[in-house]
C-alpha cells in the first residue's frame, strides 16, 4: 500500500469514528421507551421484624431515555419500543434535568401512598409528615432562576417553618413586587439560605419568585418501613409497594410461592390508576417468569391498560394470568383467594 494511499484510508476511518460518535452523542428531539425490567419488591423495601415470603412481588419498568441516531432508528423496527415528542414526555420549559426530578418525586410520593394503603389495612397506625415544599421546575428569567433549582427542598420562609404547600403560597403572595424573602432549604444534603427578590411574573400575573413546586411528604411509622429506590423514578410501583409492605406486615404469606408482579399508581383512598408503557411491562414480568400480573382495570374501559396487557401477553405467548384491579383490596381479594 502506497503512503498515500494509507494517509487517505485513515482519514476515511476518522471520519467514519466521528460519524460514530456524533451518532451516539447527538440528543434528537425524542425519548425513546423499551422493556426494562421486574425487580424483586423486598430487595428495595424492608419493613422492622416483617415477615419473609416464599414468593415474590416485584415492580415493572420501562426503559426511558432521550434518543439518540441509534435508538431511534431500532425503534423504528424493534419490537414494544415506542419513540415520544420532547413535549408528550416533559412539561412546558422542562429540562431533562428537572424530568429526572419530577420522576423521582413521584416515586418518592408512590411510596408515602403505599404505606398509608398497606398500613391502613393492616390495622396500623401511618401518620403524614409535611417537610416543606419540592421544587420541581425554576422558569428562566425569574426571581428564582440562578439561585433555586429542582429538587431543593424550602425548610423556612422568612424564620417561619412551611407547614403546607398553601401556607407557602399564601405567604409569597401576600408581599409586593421588589420586597425579598429568605429561604432557608437543603440542597445536595448541605443547609443553604438563598434571598429572593419577588416580582409580578408575566405568565401569571401573581407576586412570586418562578417555581413550580410541590408539598415534600413524609410518613412516620411503627414499626418502620425503609426504601432503597434512589435511582428509580416514577409512581407506577404503587400498588406493587402497597402488596409487599402489607405482605410484611402480615402473618399471611400472600405470594403462596408464586412471582407476582404488576403495575400502576395508587392513591390514598386505594384507587389503581393507569400507566404508560404497560405492553412494555408485561414483556419485562414475562422474561422474569412472573406467574401472575395485576394491571390497571379502569373500570372496564375501552383499551384499558388490561386489555392492553392481555393482547400483548397472548401476543408474546406468556402463560402469566393477567389480573384486572380497581383498587388495592380488588388485589388482596385476589390474592386471598389464591392462598384458599
Amino acid at each position: 500500500m502506497s503512503k498515500k494511499r494509507g494517509y487517505f484510508s485513515g482519514k476515511i476511518w476518522i471520519f467514519l469514528l466521528a460519524i460514530m460518535v456524533f451518532a451516539t452523542f447527538y440528543k434528537l428531539p425524542y425519548y425513546v421507551s423499551a422493556p426494562g425490567s421486574a425487580e424483586v419488591i423486598s430487595d428495595y423495601v424492608t419493613v422492622q421484624d416483617g415477615q419473609a415470603a416464599n414468593g415474590e412481588f416485584m415492580f415493572t419498568t420501562v426503559r426511558m431515555g432521550r434518543a439518540n441516531i441509534y435508538s431511534y432508528l431500532w425503534a423504528k423496527v424493534a419490537d414494544y419500543h415506542n419513540i415520544y415528542k420532547l413535549d408528550e414526555v416533559r412539561g412546558k420549559d422542562e429540562t431533562d434535568e428537572e424530568y429526572s426530578v419530577r420522576q423521582l418525586k413521584l416515586m418518592d410520593e408512590s411510596q408515602n401512598t403505599a404505606i398509608l394503603n398497606a398500613y391502613k389495612k393492616a390495622g396500623y397506625e401511618a401518620k403524614v409528615m409535611t417537610e416543606g415544599i419540592y421544587i420541581l421546575h425554576v422558569g428562566e428569567d425569574t426571581p428564582a432562576d440562578g439561585n433555586l433549582k429542582a429538587g431543593d427542598r424550602v425548610l423556612e420562609v422568612d424564620g417561619k417553618v412551611i407547614a403546607s404547600q398553601q401556607f407557602f403560597v399564601d405567604y409569597v403572595s401576600s408581599k409586593k413586587a421588589g420586597d425579598q424573602v429568605v429561604l432557608k432549604m437543603e440542597r445536595d444534603d448541605e443547609t443553604v439560605e438563598k434571598t429572593i427578590t419577588l416580582e409580578r411574573l408575566e405568565e401569571t400575573g401573581n407576586i412570586g419568585m418562578g417555581i413550580t413546586l410541590v408539598e415534600d411528604r413524609s410518613v412516620e411509622t411503627d414499626p418502620d418501613v425503609e426504601f432503597n429506590t434512589e435511582t428509580i423514578g416514577g409512581p407506577s410501583a404503587g400498588l406493587m409497594f402497597s402488596l409487599e409492605i402489607y405482605n410484611q406486615l402480615t402473618e399471611v404469606d400472600y405470594t403462596a410461592g408464586k412471582k407476582i408482579a404488576g403495575t400502576g399508581t395508587i392513591s390514598e383512598d386505594g384507587t389503581v390508576g393507569p400507566i404508560g408503557g404497560i405492553d412494555q411491562k408485561i414483556v419485562a414480568a414475562d422474561e422474569e417468569g412472573a406467574e401472575v400480573f395485576f394491571a390497571p382495570n379502569e373500570e372496564g374501559a375501552e383499551d384499558s391498560d388490561y386489555e392492553i396487557a392481555v393482547k400483548t401477553a397472548k401476543e408474546i405467548g406468556s402463560e402469566m394470568i393477567i389480573v384486572p384491579v380497581d383498587t388495592f383490596d380488588d388485589a388482596v381479594a385476589y390474592l386471598e383467594k389464591m392462598n384458599r
